[in-house]
């Protein structure tokens, strides 16, 4: 299999690279919502023009809606090497957070404890600590500083035997440190606790062995990774028993529907199967044969991609004196989501001027006001954040350095 992305096959799998209204435009907002691939978007299509209906009837259109939605479950399982029954589609992440909180309440005890890291989006951070005024200890694993990472060593002091569980990002929406998870994973099972990790900016750029990571829960967000409006939820096995099914009274005998409380949406579920048809052809044309490493040589593949162009742009940013650049800078640590904030200019108006210069880039707290404010930035006027994923050309980059340099 060749180890370099043809970058042409994988915009041609995009409409929006072939959309006037977006011509000359360099989208770097990824972290915030991907650009969604023509695979979902015929499977919706399909789903809408002949079953937009219940499944999982007799009647032919309602039973192919209902094998598309169970192939959703056992495709995604087998990229991310879990069991079919331990995927679960909700609403959102947050959604899916809230409901987890709620599930977790349920077993726990005046005085157990939940570890949050200080790292988080929001979604995996606040209905954690709001379990506090339930009697629940909330301990806060912060981050340095200056840098925005965590420190192993911090963990280890906080954990204790009533500890139940460890929330944590496996990389960061503002300063993008790919975290160590398989190690931390082990420190928290050693304490006999279990570990929810947040992929949710992490999986754009490859979908992880969620296996060999060693969490006990995962969670990412569909639409950040080329598809449907869904939050995408691992439960293993080794979670279930400190939680509280949350499914209908009938359905308690379901795995897979233990965290969902309403009914599942059919045609998101169904339209997910785009996204890996995506993937599987991404891998073919690539030389992939068989499909057991796929999603391995995939998140390499997405890796090398994604670190020339990231290198790019660290390289620019870290040699200007008067920016602050949020996390490492060395591309083999971090994800493309690359945040920063200026000595001169306020980020409101560095990105009012990038986007008079065609590049689509996110400004604000990022849901992460928490982890802003603990490194001494204002929330209200935010960080620049230049997302990016492996569809990003260097051309792209190079447009938007010039932009930076220009309004700089």
């Amino acid at each position: 299999m060749t180890t370099t992305l043809d970058l042409n096959f994988v915009r041609q799998q995009f409409p929006a690279f072939s959309e006037a209204s977006l011509d000359g435009q360099a989208f770097f907002e990824n972290a915030g919502g991907s650009y969604m691939c023509r695979q979902v978007i015929d499977r919706f299509t399909t789903i809408f023009h002949q079953r937009k209906l219940q499944p999982y009837y007799a009647f032919k259109a309602s039973a192919d809606l209902g094998m598309e939605m169970d192939q959703a479950h056992e495709r995604m399982a087998r990229y991310l090497n879990v069991g079919a029954d331990e995927v679960m589609f909700g609403p959102s992440t947050s959604q899916n957070t809230y409901v987890l909180a709620q599930a977790l309440l349920a077993r726990m005890t005046a005085g157990d404890g939940i570890i949050v890291s200080g790292q988080e989006h929001e979604a995996n951070a606040g209905v954690w600590r709001r379990l506090e005024a339930s009697g629940m200890r909330v301990l806060i694993w912060e981050v340095n500083a200056d840098t925005g990472e965590l420190d192993l060593d911090d963990l280890t002091q906080l954990l204790d035997d009533r500890i139940t569980m460890v929330a944590m990002t496996h990389c960061s929406n503002l300063v993008a440190d790919i975290n160590p998870v398989r190690e931390i994973a082990d420190i928290v099972h050693a304490a006999n606790a279990i570990l929810l990790v947040d992929g949710v900016s992490y999986c754009p750029h490859g979908l992880p062995d969620v296996d060999a990571l060693g969490a006990d829960i995962y969670l990412f967000s569909s639409y950040k990774t080329y598809g449907p409006h869904q939050g995408v939820m691992v439960v293993r096995k080794s979670a279930t028993s400190v939680l509280e099914p949350q499914s209908h009274y009938f359905n308690r005998d379901v795995p897979s529907k233990w965290m969902i409380p309403a009914g599942p949406d059919h045609v998101q579920i169904a339209a997910m199967n785009g996204m890996l048809d995506y993937f599987d052809a991404l891998d073919k044309h690539h030389g992939g044969s068989d499909d057991a490493m796929r999603p391995r040589r995939l998140e390499s593949l997405f890796h090398m991609a994604e670190r020339s162009n990231l290198k790019m742009l660290l390289d620019y940013l870290s040699n200007r004196n008067d920016l602050r650049l949020l996390g490492p800078n060395d591309p083999t640590r971090r994800a493309p989501t690359v945040s920063f904030v200026s000595s001169r200019l306020s980020s409101q108006e560095i990105g009012r001027q990038l986007a008079d210069r065609k590049i689509m880039a996110g400004v604000g707290d990022f849901y992460a006001v928490r982890l802003l404010e603990t490194m001494g930035i204002s929330p209200e006027d935010g960080a620049v954040r230049l997302s990016f994923v492996h569809y990003t050309s260097p051309d792209e980059i190079n447009q938007a350095i010039a932009a930076l340099d220009d309004i700089l």
